[in-house]
């Protein structure tokens, strides 16, 4: 349980889930090469603003940072959460995102 949701790995479609009075926030990932790669985030429109995105991210990274996964970001949500929280700078692969700290703030990559 993560700031009141309960955030599920579900492993077979390669997304972290919330569940939300019948309707799902998710955000979606892959495995590549060495990495896992944050694609797609989303929160259905009525449930945003409520912690559910932050609940989201702080898993997934989470279990970035237990599996010993370096992150690439592709997600422009997750990107941004990345850059304001200096605790999961050292996730982000440097060697694709070689110029992921000198970007602007709303640059994705």
């Amino acid at each position: 349980m993560t700031s009141g949701f309960t955030v599920i790995n579900d492993t077979y479609h390669l997304a972290f889930v919330v569940d939300l009075d019948g309707e799902q926030a998710t955000i979606d990932y892959r495995y590549y090469k060495h990495d896992i790669a944050f694609l797609h985030s989303y929160v259905p429109e009525h449930f945003r603003g409520k912690g559910v995105a932050k609940a989201l991210a702080e898993t997934a990274l989470t279990f970035a940072r237990k599996e010993n996964k370096k992150i690439m970001l592709y997600c422009p949500f997750m990107s941004k959460y990345v850059r304001e929280h200096p605790e999961y700078h050292d996730l982000v692969d440097t060697e694709f995102h070689q110029t992921f700290f000198s970007k602007p703030q709303d640059d994705p990559q």
